[in-house]
């Protein structure tokens, strides 16, 4: 009877970590490494994540404005979007683009780079 429940155990432990269903980590770099890879990244899109009012304050440049606070309309928003191209996510603090991202993950985009600490962490100049 062990033996079963050691093997019955066993199975369910490898099927776990190798599901293909598993969550996926989000990407999360740093502000230098966000931006070097977006550099390096052909056809890249960045998303701004914050409210209208937070983007006209200063946002990088390029940045496409797309509120998560806007509940469905962020939603339609993100599923007009092409999952073949690499996103740069951020938000003020990184909070709101992390959850984007993970929603975005979701909903079956492969390349999501989240910026750690968001634009309070940015290094680089703001466009206003």
């Amino acid at each position: 009877m062990r033996k079963y429940l050691g093997v019955a155990i066993g199975i369910l432990i490898v099927s776990c970590v190798f599901s293909p269903n598993k969550q996926k980590t989000m990407n999360e770099l740093s502000s230098n490494e966000w931006a070097d890879l977006q550099r390096q990244t052909p056809e890249s899109i960045i998303l701004d994540v914050r409210t209208e009012e937070e983007f006209e304050s200063g946002y990088i440049a390029g940045s496409k404005n797309i509120d998560i606070r806007g509940g469905a309309a962020f939603i339609s928003s993100i599923e007009e979007l092409d999952k073949s191209k690499a996103y740069f996510v951020y938000c003020r603090s990184g909070a709101r683009s992390g959850q984007a991202c993970q929603l975005m993950e979701q909903m079956g985009f492969e390349q999501v780079y989240n910026l750690e600490g968001g634009v309070l962490a940015w290094e680089g100049d703001l466009e206003e």
